[in-house]
């Protein structure tokens, strides 16, 4: 009799690759029935950053965030504007640069992503319950901030 293989379990990576489609299509599912169905790749995040409370965000903050080319960065803010779901306005700190901000149709656009986040997060807290959410709430915020930590990187 052959010797029984064990499965080794899923790798994190690839669960947080799931995890985060899960959410991400719960989103643009809601919002393109609410009529936003044009927001491009990255703009989830530019969007839901800039709807959790930070306002208006210089432009440098929001390459770093997302660690893409200041092109790429470029773009993608380029799109977002064009659509409709930012402003962008001279920094008043330094007119050589940019800030943005959700415009009205981007906080219109927020609030739907934001609703389709926390159904996503009630159902899993129906699953697995409060606590255990909690609990890898707070693993994913040691995680998220791990390798800045021990390469003595700011998070």
């Amino acid at each position: 009799m052959a010797p029984r293989r064990t499965q080794a379990p899923p790798s994190i990576p690839g669960l947080l690759r799931h995890a985060r489609y899960t959410y991400a299509q719960a989103m643009r599912t809601d919002l393109a029935a609410a009529g936003f169905d044009d927001i491009p790749k990255n703009g989830l995040y530019v969007i839901g950053g800039l709807a959790l409370g930070q306002g208006e965000v210089p432009l440098a903050q929001l390459i770093a965030e997302l660690r893409i080319s200041k092109q790429l960065a470029g773009q993608l803010v380029d799109n977002l504007v064009v659509r409709g779901y930012l402003e962008r306005t001279p920094d008043p700190d330094d007119r050589r640069r940019f800030v943005i901000a959700l415009s009205e149709r981007g906080q219109a656009a927020a609030a739907v992503q934001t609703r389709a986040r926390a159904r996503i997060d009630a159902a899993l807290a129906r699953r697995i319950g409060r606590e255990n959410l909690e609990t890898l709430r707070r693993g994913l915020i040691v995680l998220a901030t791990l390798f800045h930590e021990d390469s003595g990187e700011a998070a």
